[in-house]
């Protein structure tokens, strides 16, 4: 008799870009995670882009009788209900990215959106590779009770030969490739284990 193997649980994904510009690397990034999950995972990631261009900058006092601006309510709603976040942005500063630090804070109020979800983090850049600014997204995630996994990290450095996009802004580069597919793993492993222990 031929046994039949369980099908892995699907993660649902909220990937969240840092840059808001049309040709960001890093959507290209998320185009890339979201092809690899469809095409070489088994559909157990199940990843969306979260666009994050049409927050208003925060202000409290857009908030009215508990209710936030409709592009913050629907982009709260997006984040509530994934699983897990991907992070994928440029370093500005040796920090985080303006919108990024302005979406983690509209989620951020209560009901903090963010509260005992998973998360990963990719960037591509010069010298550090955004380093930086990931070490300070990890700081932010204590506060929101955000659970990033620590490895594999994921540093692009792009200012350099060969080159790791096309002329199109899509990630050529198979081992750039292979690395992000192992944090897609990691993130979705991580994710049914939190889960676990939660239940």
């Amino acid at each position: 008799m031929e046994l039949v193997r369980a099908a892995k649980p699907l993660i649902k994904v909220a990937a969240v870009c840092g840059s808001i510009r049309k040709g960001s690397l890093h959507r290209s990034l998320i185009r890339s995670a979201i092809e690899i999950s469809n095409e070489s995972m088994n559909g157990i990631l199940e990843i969306e882009y979260v666009d994050i261009s049409p927050l208003p900058m925060i202000n409290t006092d857009l908030e009215v009788d508990g209710t936030f601006p409709p592009a913050v309510e629907a982009f709260r709603n997006k984040i509530q209900q994934a699983d897990s976040i991907l992070f994928a942005s440029p370093e500005y500063n040796y920090s985080i990215s303006a919108p990024v630090k302005n979406a983690i804070d509209w989620a951020s109020r209560s009901p903090n959106c963010w509260a005992d979800k998973t998360a990963a983090i990719v960037s591509a850049g010069g010298f550090f590779g955004g380093g930086l600014w990931q070490y300070h997204l990890r700081q932010t995630g204590v506060f929101l009770d955000l659970h990033f996994i620590n490895k594999p990290e994921f540093f692009l450095h792009v200012f350099q030969p060969p080159s790791i996009f096309d002329e199109d802004g899509n990630l050529v580069d198979a081992e750039a490739k292979e690395r992000l597919k192992g944090v897609l793993k990691a993130l979705h492993a991580f994710t049914l284990r939190l889960q676990s222990n939660n239940n």
